[in-house]
């Protein structure tokens, strides 16, 4: 699949899905980044980056949240995390929460995204589910479809939404910088969860505790 290129036209119909004003969004951020500001800085066409970000051959400012914290915390922070084999809990390195923390963000308005969650929203886009579920080895090529689907669905498309590859029980949802209007994204301040303290680490690990992951000593 990562060899097959977008065609030269989008002949499906993709879905629209209303984010309704007032809905939350989460998402684990560094710390030096403000909760609604979007990532301005492009990926490397072929390097590390992430499943759908910008690079310097299509540029727009992104920013990734979930639906749910738990939604956010798995994306982020469990990728690629292998289980024990003894059956003993994940441990999640303390390096990779430094400097971050979770975010509450409130939909000052409605914001249309396109679904890419069911087999058929995914055909409406010459796609199926290896677009939301491959591992990072192969996004360079979903970098490159999901610049092929934007292109095709603007001005209208002002994000992504799919179900999560690490909480398939919720939603992750990505959304365009240059197609969100100003302020549409309200951080909720009281809300934040800072997880370079221990009142942060101890609502963290209250999260990932049924996922079988706890923080490394």
């Amino acid at each position: 699949m990562p060899n097959y290129r977008p065609p030269e036209v989008l002949t499906g119909s993709p879905g629209k899905v209303t984010l309704a004003r007032g809905t939350l969004l989460y998402r684990v951020h560094g710390s030096h980044r403000g909760a609604a500001d979007f990532n301005p800085k492009p990926s490397h066409c072929l390097y590390g980056g992430g499943r759908f970000d910008a690079t310097a051959h299509e540029p727009y400012g992104y920013l990734y949240t979930g639906l749910s914290a738990a939604a956010a915390v798995c994306e982020t922070l469990l990728r690629s995390l292998p289980f024990d084999p003894l059956g003993g809990p994940r441990l999640l390195q303390r390096a990779a929460v430094e400097g971050r923390r979770l975010s509450t963000l409130r939909l000052t308005a409605d914001l249309c995204v396109l679904p890419l969650m069911s087999a058929r929203d995914l055909a409406a886009v010459h796609q199926d589910t290896w677009l939301v579920h491959t591992e990072a080895q192969e996004y360079p090529y979903t970098r490159d479809w999901a610049h092929w689907i934007r292109r095709h669905t603007g001005p209208w498309a002002q994000g992504l939404v799919w179900s999560s590859k690490r909480e398939p029980a919720d939603r992750t949802v990505m959304l365009f910088g240059d197609r969100c209007q100003a302020g549409a994204l309200h951080c909720e301040e009281e809300s934040a969860v800072d997880f370079d303290t221990a009142e942060g680490r101890d609502w963290l690990d209250s999260v990932l505790l049924p996922y079988h992951v706890r923080l490394a000593p």
